[in-house]
């Protein structure tokens, strides 16, 4: 029997500064995920694709889309998702067509 494998992550989320312009002091939130996706990969189709004028924002949308979705697959039969997850799969649909 072969054990799935899943690609590992570890995001770093820093805050910089808040909306005056002042440097924040915050301990950044790390985490670690597993997905069966290359995001790396995702964020470069995404990219080549043109969704967006700001590249930056592939970006925040890719990796953002990635961890939505992971969380919401792994609680799939949760009431929160209930209504949403028939709308995301067909998002998911006509993103991966275009």
């Amino acid at each position: 029997m072969s054990t799935k494998r899943f690609h590992e992550y570890e995001v770093i989320f820093k805050y910089l500064t808040d909306n005056k312009g002042e440097k924040v002091d915050k301990e950044p939130i790390e985490f670690l995920f597993q997905n069966h996706d290359d995001v790396f990969n995702i964020v470069d189709v995404l990219t080549e694709k043109d969704l967006f004028e700001d590249k930056s924002q592939t970006v925040q949308f890719a990796i953002g889309l990635k961890l939505f979705g992971d969380v919401m697959m792994k609680n799939k039969d949760h009431e929160l998702f209930s209504e949403m997850r028939p709308a995301f799969i067909e998002f998911m649909k006509k993103l991966k067509g275009k």
